[in-house]
């Protein structure tokens, strides 16, 4: 089987059920930066090793792929695509819970860095937050089902917690924030 088509070659491409449309539509960036996000955090799941993490990644990815099926689905489509429920955002705030009761009280905001792990947790983070800003500029022209923005919302968060626990692990100091004055 060929990778290629050749059938985007001027711009356009089909969402499932078949609407084509241009390359540059709110719903390709808002796809697009899910599949992003989806391939970063493979790299993280990649980097981790065997920890309990890693399983959680897994999970996050594969909601990842659903949602990014959803927002490349024609309204009109007739394909059955999972779906995302209160369970999956559950799963976040429970092992964001995890974590937090190992890790110290956060008392000022913090700079990314510290390792090489921790650093790709904000990376994700960010790509999160752009998805979330595409699928919300999205929905404000089409229907999304608002789980939707809440899954990407409380992952965004899971990074950010998921970032100062790989640092706290590896024994690391968290960077603060000193702004001049």
């Amino acid at each position: 089987m060929k990778l290629y088509t050749k059938k985007g070659d001027g711009g356009e491409t089909s969402l499932i059920g078949g609407v084509k449309v241009s390359k540059s539509n709110i719903r390709i960036h808002a796809y697009g930066t899910i599949d992003e996000l989806n391939s970063y955090i493979g790299l993280l799941r990649s980097e981790l090793g065997k920890t309990h993490t890693v399983e959680t990644l897994a999970e996050i990815q594969d909601r990842l792929f659903t949602i990014g099926s959803l927002l490349a689905s024609h309204p009109s489509s007739k394909m059955i695509v999972p779906d995302v429920t209160e369970k999956d955002i559950e799963l976040l705030e429970t092992q964001m819970d995890e974590m937090n009761t190992i890790l110290p009280e956060l008392k000022s905001f913090i700079l990314p860095g510290g390792t090489p792990i921790e650093s790709h947790c904000h990376v994700a983070r960010c790509i999160c937050r752009r998805a979330e800003r595409w699928i919300v500029q999205l929905s404000l022209e089409e229907e999304i089902d608002p789980i939707i923005i809440k899954y990407i919302n409380r992952l965004s968060d899971y990074l950010f917690v998921a970032a100062r626990f790989a640092n706290y692990l590896a024994g690391a100091k968290e960077i603060e924030w000193k702004p001049r004055v």
